[in-house]
């Protein structure tokens, strides 16, 4: 019944096995046996993953309960209430970590809470999240299904930024006048060739299709904000990351539309699963934190 949840909530007898430490023909193994045992399938199997039947639902609605009330007695600490909890696993991609998370837990880890950070693409942070490796992840995107749980935390506004020099070169005022064209000769720095950041930000700013290629390339925020400031052209940042440099007039804010385009980020985790003892505290402690963000 375990393994049968593990599946259920993960969506993928492969994410199911990396969350119990089996190997996944003993998953499938013990899934078949269910269903021979119950006389239905419990289990559809997709071209990635499965989906769960009808019964399979209603199978994890009546043991769903007792089963993680078991975990909880049981689980990796042994009922022994004085083992201390396993280090909190925690998520994202790099500049959010490095610009908002790792500040607002910084006072938690000086208290105790031990956590292991870890960094990368959002799809695959959420793909080993379903499958076990870790706790709560931050994402851009709100995950789908329901073997995760996503509850927004903050909004990040994105700001058309450059250095100085080309503030100087394309000139504010005819921007505003002008729209996107006034950006025509400007080199654009992107996370990647297709531009991901800048094309919503023209789509939703200036109501046109970005049609220009990048002249510089960065899949690091903060990489892309470092050529900026250094005059390699025009980019989008979110504002978090690049208010300093706009303080201290290492950028300058080439627009300030009254409604900027923004992206909601989210703190993800499994559904249903008896988390670290310390999961909620630090949960409580990002969404009070970032009420100031």
């Amino acid at each position: 019944m375990r393994t049968f949840l593990a599946v259920h909530r993960s969506g993928s007898f492969t994410a199911a096995a990396q969350l119990l430490r089996l190997s996944q023909p003993t998953v499938t193994t013990q899934i078949r046996s269910l269903e021979q045992r119950l006389g239905h399938t419990l289990f559809e199997r997709l071209p990635r993953g499965v989906a769960p039947t009808a019964e399979a639902n209603d199978l994890a609605a009546r043991v769903a309960e007792p089963l993680d009330a078991l975990e909880v007695v049981a689980g990796p600490g042994g009922g022994d209430a004085s083992a201390p909890p396993a280090p909190l696993r925690v998520a994202g991609p790099a500049e959010v970590l490095h610009g908002l998370v790792l500040p607002a837990l910084a006072p938690l880890a000086a208290e105790g809470v031990r956590l292991r950070v870890r960094t990368g693409t959002v799809d695959d942070l959420l793909d080993e999240l379903r499958g076990g490796r870790h706790d709560l992840v931050l994402s851009p995107l709100c995950p789908r299904g329901r073997a995760l749980v996503a509850d927004p935390l903050v909004d990040e506004e994105f700001v058309l930024v450059a250095s100085p020099s080309w503030a100087d070169r394309i000139r504010r005022d005819r921007l505003a006048r002008q729209g996107a064209s006034s950006l025509c000769e400007a080199p654009l720095v992107a996370y990647g060739d297709d531009l991901p950041i800048l094309r919503r930000y023209w789509r939703h700013v200036f109501g046109v299709r970005l049609t220009c290629g990048p002249a510089v390339t960065v899949p690091d925020l903060r990489g892309m904000m470092a050529a900026a400031e250094n005059g390699a052209g025009v980019t989008v940042l979110p504002r978090y990351l690049c208010q300093e440099a706009l303080d201290r007039g290492r950028l300058v804010a080439l627009l300030e539309p009254e409604e900027p385009p923004v992206n909601t980020m989210y703190l993800v985790r499994r559904t249903g699963v008896p988390g670290n003892a310390h999961l909620d505290r630090v949960h409580r402690h990002l969404v009070s934190a970032a009420r100031g963000w």
